[in-house]
């Protein structure tokens, strides 16, 4: 099985919890707080580690948070490389209202990394051996350079590692022809990245033949909420789909995909078993509260029920 390797250049620690109502100026009284370490990459991480793959997560940490962060991937015993930061790492909230099942998300800007921060942490990527996936999720801090996939993609190519891209999509934009071999972008970014003002799941098969077309990237995996996911490369396009299941909330979800996906791929499984399993793996999410990962034993009851067809543009 290949290692792993992510990078989250904006971790956070994910705090969520209910109320009855939302009201102003009152206040509310709220359930006990679900505390998680959070940011695209480290979520992914933990998903991995908790399907069994080799994987490390890279990431900054500072301030007064940063160490309790530490503390609780340490808790999961996620394996992990920090760069210390001066800033702090942020926290991010998740409402549940529970007379309406709204659910709010609440989530602070990144913080800023310095120049020998961000360097720091592309060195340590560096330093990493045996691994056959670079993953890079979530948004971009200010002061890292708009250059910086660029930069991911010389070491990913030098280190034969395959660099995986779950960002948002004016990030994605800037990543595309850089030799990314997987990007995972949901409907909103895609129609970013596809340069449209909305795209609609029945779009996705002719938009992603497109951007395969102009070298995006090797392989799109498209997520389309309730509808699945839509993997697209250059020579077929399917469309992913799991059975309903009632949801309680869809934080991770996403990342949860990659997560499925990636643990397939180093298993050497084919690309459409990995997207299958990915779905199996955001739809489990999806039956947690607030910013739970899944549960195994729901991704393989799930599995066998995951329907995977060809697309035609």
């Amino acid at each position: 099985m290949s290692a792993i390797v992510t990078l989250t250049l904006s971790p956070c620690i994910d705090k969520s919890f209910s109320v009855p109502e939302l009201i102003p100026e009152k206040k509310l009284s709220c359930s006990y707080p679900l505390i998680e370490p959070g940011g695209g990459g480290v979520n992914v991480a933990r998903a991995l580690h908790r399907l069994g793959s080799r994987v490390t997560a890279i990431f900054p940490s500072g301030g007064y948070t940063g160490p309790y962060f530490e503390h609780l991937l340490d808790m999961e015993r996620v394996s992990y490389i920090s760069i210390n930061a001066a800033h702090e790492t942020r926290e991010n909230v998740i409402v549940l209202e529970e007379n309406t099942g709204l659910q709010y998300r609440f989530g602070m800007p990144p913080s800023f990394l310095s120049n020998s921060e961000w360097s720091h942490c592309l060195r340590a990527l560096d330093g990493v051996e045996d691994a056959g996936f670079l993953v890079v999720s979530g948004s971009l801090p200010a002061g890292v350079p708009a250059d910086i996939y660029g930069r991911l993609s010389e070491i990913a190519a030098k280190k034969n590692m395959r660099l995986i891209l779950d960002c948002p999509g004016a990030e994605l934009q800037r990543a595309a022809g850089k030799g990314v071999y997987l990007m995972k972008p949901s409907l909103h970014e895609l129609a970013v990245l596809c340069g449209a003002g909305s795209v609609l799941p029945e779009d996705v098969p002719a938009l992603a033949k497109i951007l395969i077309a102009k070298g995006t990237c090797d392989i799109l995996l498209v997520s389309t909420g309730e509808a699945g996911a839509v993997l697209a490369t250059k020579d077929k396009c399917l469309l992913i789909t799991a059975p309903p299941v009632k949801k309680k909330s869809t934080v991770g979800a996403g990342d949860c995909l990659v997560a499925g996906v990636l643990h397939y791929l180093s298993k050497h499984k084919s690309l459409e078993e990995a997207a299958a399993y990915g779905v199996a793996c955001g739809t489990a999410a999806t039956l947690q509260p607030g910013t739970a990962l899944f549960c195994k034993e729901e991704v393989e009851k799930l599995y066998p029920r995951v329907i995977v067809q060809e697309k035609h543009s």
